[in-house]
């Protein structure tokens, strides 16, 4: 078929490829604008934007997608329909409905649970066992279509946004091609979500990063590995030279008490308002990422230390 991909992140990617593999005519790519990115803040396209530059597919950045210079763009291109993963901006009708069969969304959630900018780290967080990608065909509310193909994935004990993130776009590409070939046949069948067990990933704010030794280990944990590896929670730990913010990346619950903030053992278990989390996995501000034990070689810190 003749497509047109709006996509931005790295999740976004794996789709693009896999429909470019499978023999549809993308005839353009749309990105959000390119932006400020690594320590020289240079303007940089997005995943979705470079991989349609290196492979020669057009690419439109528009700021709106409600211009109507934009739409009647859209509109000239004459497509059979448009494939949308993670774009970053809502469509009007006029965009959604220009193309012949219709508009389709990959979304990473079992809808209509986690609509939304952060399904994927919403569900960590929650604690959720299950989630999934369904492919649903677009209306103009948020994530509200009728889902025409869905997988189910488990989120294991240690799962972290990241890993959840690679498993669903790969097991998301997949499904996107098969569904698009059952609509180009014309034997794709779209059923309504359900009305019950409605909730929405709202995007993640700086503020929630930051650990709170208070709560219970169970929710600490959820939220360690939620936000892992970005946003990435975080904690203070005191030196000599004042305190030094330390992200956490993998934890995991373990039984034990104290005072929440406190260092229980040398190998990074903290007591929480409720049990305690062993880190597993942390970066040093201004430091790439490492494990517990790799990190306190360099860095020891000492039971009966408080973390803020």
């Amino acid at each position: 078929m003749r497509l047109a991909f709006l996509g931005t992140p790295d999740f976004a990617v794996a789709c693009l490829s896999a429909l470019v593999a499978a023999g549809h005519e993308i005839a353009a790519v749309y990105s959000q604008p390119p932006a400020p990115r690594g320590r020289g803040q240079a303007l940089k396209p997005s995943p979705a934007h470079a991989f349609a530059i290196e492979h020669g597919i057009p690419v439109r950045t528009p700021a709106s997608m409600r211009d109507p210079a934009e739409i009647a763009a859209f509109v000239g291109l004459k497509l059979d329909a448009a494939v949308v993963v993670a774009f970053g901006q809502i469509l009007p009708g006029a965009v959604l409905d220009a193309p012949r069969l219709g508009s389709f969304n990959l979304h990473a959630s079992l809808l209509p649970r986690w609509r939304g900018a952060a399904p994927i780290q919403r569900a960590i967080m929650a604690g959720d066992r299950m989630t999934g990608v369904e492919v649903m065909r677009m209306t103009e509310g948020l994530d509200e279509g009728p889902v025409l193909a869905s997988e189910t994935l488990r989120i294991d004990a240690l799962e972290t946004a990241g890993t959840l993130h690679d498993r669903l776009a790969a097991v998301g590409a997949d499904l996107l091609v098969r569904t698009m070939a059952a609509v180009a046949r014309g034997d794709a069948v779209a059923k309504p979500q359900a009305e019950e067990g409605l909730t929405y990933a709202k995007k993640i704010r700086p503020k929630e990063a930051r650990l709170r030794w208070g709560k219970p280990a169970a929710e600490l944990d959820r939220k360690i590995r939620g936000l892992s590896p970005f946003p990435g929670a975080w904690f203070e730990l005191p030196t000599d030279k004042g305190p030094v913010r330390v992200k956490a990346l993998l934890s995991q619950v373990e039984e034990a008490s104290g005072a929440p903030g406190q260092v229980l053992d040398d190998k990074l278990l903290i007591a929480c308002g409720e049990g305690a989390v062993r880190l597993l996995r942390v970066q040093r501000e201004g430091k790439g990422p490492q494990d517990a034990e790799v990190f306190l070689r360099g860095f020891p810190v000492a039971a009966g230390t408080v973390v803020l």
